[in-house]
């Protein structure tokens, strides 16, 4: 028997019920919150209803959501066009040029979602929020990345859908635009909800105390394993010093520059790995949250390769059962 996506979907909605029977899920360990990006997730089927049962079955309590989640079950025009657009790190290399008719359907595609997000009721969100919570995992994030062509009333529904959902910020990748940067940050301050830069290989002390210094309001939402891949140096003492001003880590297991393909390119750093199979010291930073009594989520972030025989959801039960065990 072949089931659509649209078949999966029905079934995992019909799995809810059932398992909202269960024990809630609970992935703070030693005071630490362990959650995930929905990112992790994205080569499965991606409905909220699908979302949640993956969360629920890796045994996590806390998530930071990507947009595309949320948008589609409040009826996003995107659901019904394009397939998702790049992930957390941003767009790739290597696309051919678009052509006049795909750039004027994407000119009007922006246009219609534009429409939709300045007209769209709170209502769908609020019930997404209801139907994570009853479940057990709270959203502590939300990434829908502002840009600098967005209109002031698209930045008033990122807002808004953020705080609708209950997320105490939201993330983006680190500005490289001056005029981005403090226009974000102005904004976020005006709203007195966070907005935090996701980190590659960039920032370091320097490029942290810029975006940090653009507002009360502007925060890291600090990769360590894309730190220590292309650095090649603990994240931890970076941890301890910009602990006040992190929202939220990315935990990820990679290699160091060293280990870095060749030909990959300056700052691609070391490859991602199975969790425990890196260099990333991610026990010690672990074990420095639990310690410092650090309140900020920990975030999975699965990137490296699904081994043969596996799957994304056991993986990311074994990212999840990793953290259980460092902060034992």
């Amino acid at each position: 028997m072949t089931f659509t996506r649209r078949d999966f979907g029905k079934l995992a909605a019909a799995a809810l019920p059932a398992a909202s029977l269960l024990a809630k899920p609970n992935s703070n360990f030693g005071g630490v919150q362990i959650g995930t990006i929905t990112y992790s997730f994205r080569s499965l089927p991606s409905s909220a209803e699908e979302v949640l049962k993956y969360c629920l079955e890796c045994g996590i309590s806390g998530i930071e959501l990507m947009s595309n989640v949320a948008e589609s079950y409040a009826g996003s025009p995107a659901a019904a066009g394009p397939g998702p657009g790049p992930g957390p790190g941003g767009a790739g290399g290597g696309r051919a040029p678009m052509t006049p008719e795909q750039r004027e359907a994407r000119r009007k595609a922006s246009e219609d979602m534009l429409k939709w997000r300045t007209s769209v009721s709170m209502d769908k969100y609020k019930a997404f929020r209801k139907m994570y919570e009853d479940a057990g995992v709270k959203i502590y994030a939300f990434k829908l990345p502002p840009t600098l062509d967005m209109p002031d009333a698209e930045y008033e529904y990122i807002w808004n859908v953020a705080q609708t959902l209950g997320a105490n910020h939201i993330t983006m990748e680190l500005p490289t635009n001056d005029k981005l940067l403090q226009r974000v940050a102005d904004y976020a301050a005006k709203r007195k909800l966070n907005i935090a830069f996701h980190t590659h290989g960039q920032g370091g002390a320097s490029g942290f105390d810029k975006v940090l210094s653009a507002s009360n309001y502007t925060a890291l939402n600090f990769d360590v394993g894309h730190y220590y891949g292309v650095n090649g140096q603990s994240p931890a003492p970076l941890v301890e010093k910009y602990h006040d001003r992190i929202a939220s880590l990315h935990l990820k297991d990679r290699k160091g520059p060293s280990s870095a393909a060749k030909n990959s390119g300056p700052g691609s750093g070391g490859p991602n790995m199975p969790w425990g199979q890196g260099e990333t010291p991610l026990k010690e930073i672990l074990q420095l949250m639990k310690k410092q009594k650090y309140k900020f989520p920990g975030s999975i972030e699965y990137e490296y390769n699904t081994p043969e025989g596996s799957d994304v959801v056991t993986e990311v039960k074994k990212c999840v059962a990793y953290c259980k065990n460092a902060l034992a």
